[in-house]
Order: structure tokens, then sequence, then C-alpha cells
């Protein structure tokens, strides 16, 4: 077999001062390239395949070298150009391309900018080797890569040093060896997948909500501010709402924030058992479920970022564009980071964000100026869902200085209740309001949650219920504890079912299980709750719930763990029916305990037999009456069987005793035959109705009485 020419030498142009070479990275391109005074015709188009640390690879001494410079007016492609140069000095690594036989390394450059030049080293093989490399590796140590295997790409040996030179006529013609080039495939997301993201949470876009509330409980923050409110849009023209979840946590830096808005980052190893964030898509998912656009602004101590995810910015692109922009604490003041951008990219995407999105430099400066020195993350959702010709979400402001049943809200619209096997209730607040729902999302709270400027009053659904029993069991050798009781205010919109939780999020509310999905009166009233984590956890990392967090996969666990609640609760339930008594609309119903929350512990403190709780401040605190402790002292645990929270939550709505139309008494025969007959409940309207007051009326008498 003869010796032939290499491609890259193969040119009638070898004369040649300049040549055009466009750069790419992993089939993405970086920049048009100039190459200066070429040593002989070059590839024009280059794939840099990999980038590695300097100081992990060998690359021989003496090799010849040539300079690269960007070749482009292109704002785009300088940007990426500088990008590249900044990565490559800022973590001292190498670029390296491959054609045929010949390798060229991109050093690291010592200063950047948007026009900076590189230099470039390269080397060639010689195909005479190429038939001895098993022996070559062996014993020649100035091989930098040699991989066996008949399909392995030929690598040659490297010249020693002094034996190149820059002249190309000095180059030894190797024999060319043709190889289909090594083809990878890599993703590309198109704008549309952001519209995909959002039907995640579909069927109920309170989860889109429970996302960003997760997220903030993973960042340890004490206090989320949950609002709708109008904003100017120049783009639309008009005044919009607009979405804010806000919330005192760590925040995040850089790395993180890229993290959050990117697709497709790897899952943990092991299952966290103080962190719900774990599928690496909530926030995308519940973000563009809200709506079609979000900003971020994220604080830590030392940095503030801001990121934009949009769908109105990628409308007709091929590829999703999220516009960061980074800065890091100089003294008293933020800069940008050069570290992770260029000042040109920070500006270019700056401009972006105000260009698409309500707020300009002046209106990002004040929202940054609502951290103070503080930490903690800001989200902004606008171009909300729609519905017909209004939005899918409505909200209300509230009354300042009302009752509780006057605190702002967010509703869905539609009002529509869950589906649910065996549901007959058209009563359950939880499906349509968020306020409803944020009172039980978590097992045991510790957010201060406010939703439209009020606070809500959240509380540990398993001490809410009275006549509470706590079953235990072994599901597939896991422990399983399960706490039972009675809720008047469930008892009278005709609700029952279990609740779980996983993590300490609720997953499903109201799952009827045993008899209740069959009969709507069977466990009327009757409340569970149980924590699945260990038992929907397979040990290797792997769990058994959604992506969404709104219900479980069907494995074997949930199937078992289904059958023995229902044999729990229909235990309950034959045991405690007719013993308990409920009346309907009585007002008169008091807990026998209560607790509070401390505001700065956030620990929650059981109430003394018979104090007042209306009595105490929106603002308490462990040192306070009536507990008069310490911060220090551990959380009280409650007996079962004693009521210790009250019953009453949003939605509950009691009314008057002489305007009910009837009240009902469950009790056993037993029961109905003891105590004195002033004791017994009324069976009729007509008497519990107040006596009739005869009216006053002041003032001149009548004509007629004066007649009479």
């Amino acid at each position: 077999m003869g010796d032939h020419k290499s491609e890259l030498d193969r040119s009638e142009d070898k004369g040649d001062s300049k040549q055009y070479i466009y750069l790419e990275k992993d089939k993405k391109p970086i920049c048009q390239t100039e190459c200066l005074n070429p040593p002989y015709k070059l590839p024009d188009r280059w794939n840099c395949e990999e980038i590695v640390r300097k100081s992990k690879i060998n690359i021989p001494s003496g090799l010849p070298q040539f300079s690269l410079c960007p070749a482009t007016e292109n704002q785009r492609d300088l940007m990426e150009w500088e990008r590249f140069l900044n990565h490559l000095q800022n973590f001292d690594k190498v670029a390296i391309a491959k054609f045929e036989l010949y390798k060229f390394y991109i050093l690291p450059p010592n200063e950047v900018t948007a026009y900076s030049q590189v230099r470039v080293a390269y080397w060639v093989g010689e195909a005479s080797n190429l038939d001895d490399r098993s022996r070559d590796c062996e014993s020649s140590s100035h091989l930098v890569e040699c991989t066996g295997g008949s399909d392995a790409p030929k690598i040659g040996r490297v010249p020693e040093t002094g034996e190149y030179n820059h002249s190309p006529c000095k180059f030894s013609q190797p024999r060319v060896v043709k190889q289909e080039p090594l083809q990878k495939n890599y993703a590309q997301t198109d704008p549309s997948y952001l519209k995909t993201l959002a039907h995640n949470h579909s069927g109920w876009i309170f989860g889109g909500i429970a996302e960003l509330v997760d997220n903030s409980r993973d960042a340890k923050a004490t206090k989320v501010d949950i609002f709708i409110d109008m904003i100017y849009s120049k783009r639309a023209g008009k005044d919009i709402p607009m979405l804010s979840v806000i919330d005192d946590g760590l925040g995040m830096n850089h790395r993180e924030v890229v993290k959050m808005v990117c697709f497709g980052h790897k899952q943990p190893d092991g299952d966290d058992p103080d962190r719900i964030g774990r599928f690496g898509i909530g926030f995308k998912s519940g973000a563009m479920r809200l709506g079609r656009d979000v900003l971020v602004l994220t604080q830590t101590a030392n940095s503030r970022s801001i990121a934009f995810l949009s769908q109105s910015l990628n409308d007709g692109k091929d590829n999703v564009e999220i516009p960061i922009v980074s800065y890091r604490r100089q003294g008293q003041f933020m800069e940008v980071d050069t570290s992770v951008q260029s000042e040109v990219l920070a500006k270019y995407n700056l401009k972006a964000i105000q260009e698409f999105s309500p707020f300009n430099k002046y209106l990002i400066g004040e929202k940054a100026g609502l951290f103070c020195d503080h930490t903690g993350t800001h989200i902004f959702i606008w171009n909300l869902d729609e519905w017909g010709s209004n939005y899918y979400l409505e909200w209300h402001n509230g009354l300042n200085g009302g009752s509780s049943f006057h605190h702002g809200d967010i509703l869905i619209r539609s009002r529509r209740i869950r589906s649910r096997p065996g549901q007959i209730s058209q009563q359950v607040p939880l499906d349509y309001s968020l306020r409803s729902y944020l009172e039980v999302i978590f097992l045991v709270p510790r957010m201060k949650i406010y939703v439209q400027g009020s606070l809500v009053r959240s509380r540990p659904l398993a001490t809410s219920l009275t006549k509470t029993v706590v079953e235990t069991g072994i599901i597939m050798e896991k422990l399983a504890k399960l706490t039972l009781g009675f809720c008047q205010l469930e008892w009278e919109h005709a609700n029952c079912g279990i609740f779980l939780y996983w993590h300490g999020r609720l997953i499903e509310a109201y799952k009827r299980v045993g008899g209740m999905g069959h009969n709507g009166d069977v466990g009327r009233g009757v409340i569970g709750v149980v924590d699945v984590t260990d038992l929907m956890n397979d040990g290797n990392g792997r769990v058994w719930v959604h992506n969404n967090k709104q219900g479980f996969q069907d494995c074997e666990q949930y199937l078992l763990l289904e059958k023995w609640l229902g044999r729990k609760a229909d235990e309950y339930w034959d045991s405690n029916f007719d013993s308990l008594k409920l009346k309907k609309y009585n007002c008169l119903y008091k807990p026998d305990q209560e607790w509070v929350q401390c505001d700065k512990c956030r620990k929650w403190r059981m109430l003394s037999s018979g104090f007042d709780s209306t009595t105490l401040p929106m603002e308490w605190f462990c040192y306070m009456e009536p507990f008069k402790g310490s911060c220090r002292t551990p959380e009280q645990k409650a007996e079962p069987g004693v009521i210790i929270v009250s019953a009453k939550r949003s939605g509950y709505d009691c009314e008057q005793m002489y305007n009910c139309k009837y009240m009902m008494d469950v009790t056993n025969a037993s029961d109905a035959s003891e105590g004195n007959e002033d004791d017994k409940v009324a069976d009729t309207a007509e008497d519990v109705r107040p006596p009739v007051l005869k009216r006053l009326r002041k003032g001149p008498i009548r004509a007629c009485k004066q007649a009479s």
C-alpha cells in the first residue's frame, strides 16, 4: 500500500497567510476564528471533543504553535469566544481538537477579552508506527494516548523535541488510515419543552405553588410570603397580575442558580430526610404551570444572581436561552462576577431581561434592595395561566382587622373538587383554597407562611383530632405509624380519609381506604395521618413518589400500605362510632388543650388547661404566658386520645345555635338514656329556637294608639 497525503496537506493554497476556522464544542458553535500564518491547510471546522486540565495531560515541550483570533463582529459569537477563553483561563484547562492523525491543543490565554488571541500547539503521528503501537505502548515514553482493540483510534508516536519545524515542508507525510469520525449525539432543548413541563401540574395548579414552597423549606427559610398584585407591563401596555413568592432562606450562588434553571441534572444518590426536592424539575415545572415567564432574584452572604426563564423570550428560537447575571460582593457593593461571566455577557443578559419583563433597572434595584444585608430568594411570575377571558387564579386581599373569615386568599376560579374514590362531599376547601392547603401541607409546620398579606394558621394535623389513637405496624420490614381520630369540621363537610406525608410534606389528602371507598357515610369525620418516608424508599436512592409530589407510584409497598390503612381505619370506625358525640353547628365546642408556636424557635408549646387562647398576642415567644419557659426546652409530646388543637380550620362556618335548622347527636342507646332532661339535645329546630323578644319602640305614640 503506497503512501497517501493527508487531507490536511491536500491544498492548492499552501501559501495562504491566513485561514478561517469555525470552532465548535460538542457540535455547538462557539465562534468563527482566523488562523494567522497557518503552517498548512487546516480543516475549516474544529470540534473541541475534550476540555481537560493542563496538569492531567502530557503535552510534549517544543511543539510548534500558531495563533487563533476571533473573525466576527457578531455580538453573540464574541461573547461565546470570551466565555470559552475565560473557562480555559480560570480553570487552567486545554481544549483538544482532533483530525485524522493530527491533534490540536488550544492553550489557556494569559489575558481574556472579546478579541483576545489564543495559542494553539499541534502534533502529528507517524503512520510507520501504527503497526507497532503495542510495542510503543510498552517502551516509548512519548506516547500521549494509546488504546487497544481493532476499533481503537490510530494514534502514533510523538516525535522528539526539536524534530518539528514550523515550515510545512518539514513535515513527514504520514500514511492515512481512513476512519469514519465519531459522531456524538447531544440533546437540544426546544422552547416548547417549557410548555411540556407545565403539564406536570396540569391536574392541580396548587401543586406548582407547592414546588416553590418546598424549595423555600429546603433553603431553611423561616418566612414565606405569597401574593398576587398588579404591575405595569410595557409589552402588554397595561397592568397585569404578577405572582410573587418571597422567602428569607439561604439563597443561591451562581452554580446553584444554573443548576436550578437548567434541565436534567443528576439526582442525589441517597435520600436526604431533611430535603423535599429531589427530581430537579420542581421549580421549572411549577413556575411554567403558573405563568409563561419567571424571574428569580436570589442573594447569599457574598453573591447575588438574577435568572430569567421565559417562554416569551424563546418564542421562535430553536434552543432555550436562559439569561443569568451574577454579582459578587466587593465591600459594601455588588459588582459583576467576571469569574463566571464577562461584563459584555452580563450587559447582554440584563438587556434581555429588561426587554421581555416588566422590570427595568430601577425596579430590579428596588427589589434587590429588599434583601438589605440578609439572604433569600424572590420569585416573580407573570403572564399567568388564563381561564377563558379571565385568569385561572383569583385572589382576595382580605379586610384589615377582620375575623379569620376575612383573611386574604388565592383561589382556583373553577372551585372544582379533585376526584377521589367514594367522594360525595363538595365541601373540600383544601382543593381550591391555597390558604386551606398550606395549613396542612407540612406534617410539623416550622415556617411562617403568608398569603395575600395574612398569616396562615398552619397546624400539625396529627394533633388536631379528637379521640385519637396511634396504630403501628410492620410493612415489608419497615415500621408504619398511623394516627387516627375524629374531626368535627370534616364530619360537618361529610369528609374523611388518610393524609399521607413524605419527608414531612403532604402528598395525598383524603385518601379513602377500607369501607370509606364503598359508602359515603362510613368513616365520616375520621381523619388519619401517616408519614411514609421510610416505606417509600427502597434503600438504594430510589423513591416511589411521583415527580410532581402529588401521588405515589403503583408498587408493592403502596399496595400493602393501602390494605393495612383500610384495616386499621375500619377497626377504628367499628369501635368508636357509637360512642362519639358530634353536634352540627355546635358553637360551644372547645378542645381540652391547645398549642401555640414560638415565633423565635418555631417549636410548638402546649397551653395549660383552661387558658383562653384568644388572649394570645400575634407574636408569641416561649418566655410569655402561660408557658414561661425557654426556647431551649424540647418540644412537648401529647398523649394519644387527648384533644390538643382546635378542630376549627379554614372553611369552618360556625353559626349561632338559633339559626340552626337541626342538631344531630350520634350516641349509643346507653348514653341516650342517661343524664338529666335539661342536658338532652332537642330533636327539632323549634325546640332550640330562643324565646321571641318583644320589640321596644321609642318615639311619639302612633296615631292609632292615640285614637284608642
